[in-house]
């Protein structure tokens, strides 16, 4: 009788630890902590959903632009290269006087939706601003698309990209994690350091920006600024676009040196407010 009483109590026992809870995975950075107990396969069918929604607009978009010529509508396509690139600025800069709000809108939201979905191509549309408009308004415009477009994907992975972060890149974002902690009171300049000197992929420090808490604003401050110094070279080249035969030939060591040297600059408030805290200790 007492071996049917310890039996029960044993089955019981084991029932009430199968009834708990299982504790899920975390992905862990200082001030913040994330369960992964979302699904990435739901996740990425709404990132998907949101893809679509973006290329209806784009085709929208492109269906507002005047009317074209049929050799004329297969030079309209995101540019793979300087020959597409420069097919598509004969086009552009035909219709720029005469329908300019469409060709800017055109322009505008087309890299806007490369750089949101790290779709290959933005890199030339750089180019070719220097080709169809004047300095200020071509770098305002790069440094304007490439802002937004970094804050948009940032937005994407707080809304919808964590379960994906979290399962595919854990230990990336941990060890980015430590970096920018190092650098929480002078993100700005850290986020135009890297911006410049290109260390991490955009793409990376996008989505995983919002997981390892960078708030927005300083995030598309740095990144504004931060392209600044690079699209120098991209506007520069586009005056020439038609003497250039690849993106390569946009970049010399004279202008390499340069954007070393903006590199280091960047780093100097740190290295100034870290040599003022020790001579305070």
């Amino acid at each position: 009788m007492a071996k049917k009483r310890g039996a029960a109590r044993e089955a019981e026992a084991t029932l009430l630890v199968a009834d708990e809870p299982k504790p899920t995975e975390t992905l862990t950075v200082k001030g913040s902590s994330y369960e992964g107990t979302g699904s990435a396969r739901v996740s990425l069918l709404i990132l998907v959903g949101i893809f679509a929604c973006s290329a209806s607009v784009m085709y929208l978009v492109y269906r507002n632009f005047p009317e074209l010529r049929i050799d004329e509508k297969e030079k309209m396509k995101i540019p793979r290269d300087m020959e597409d690139a420069k097919a598509l600025g004969t086009v552009l800069s035909k219709y720029k006087d005469a329908y300019y709000s469409q060709v800017l809108l055109a322009y505008f939201t087309t890299y806007l939706f490369l750089q949101t979905f790290a779709i290959p191509g933005s890199i030339f549309l750089s180019i070719l601003s220097g080709y169809l408009y004047p300095f200020p308004l071509a770098l305002f415009l790069i440094c304007l698309c490439s802002g937004l477009s970094a804050s948009f994907c940032y937005l994407l992975s707080y809304l919808v990209g964590r379960p994906v972060v979290h399962r595919y890149l854990t230990e990336r974002v941990q060890n980015w994690s430590q970096q920018v902690d190092k650098h929480r009171e002078h993100l700005i300049n850290y986020i135009i350091f890297l911006c410049i000197t290109a260390f991490l992929p955009n793409w990376f420090i996008n989505i995983t920006s919002p997981v390892i808490n960078v708030p927005l604003g300083v995030f598309f401050l740095g990144t504004f600024l931060g392209v600044a110094p690079p699209s120098f070279m991209a506007i520069k080249a586009g005056t020439t676009l038609y003497a250039l035969t690849m993106a390569g030939e946009a970049v010399s060591w004279g202008s390499l040196g340069i954007l070393a040297l903006l590199a280091l600059l960047s780093l100097l408030p740190i290295i100034f407010q870290r040599r003022l805290k020790d001579k305070m200790q």
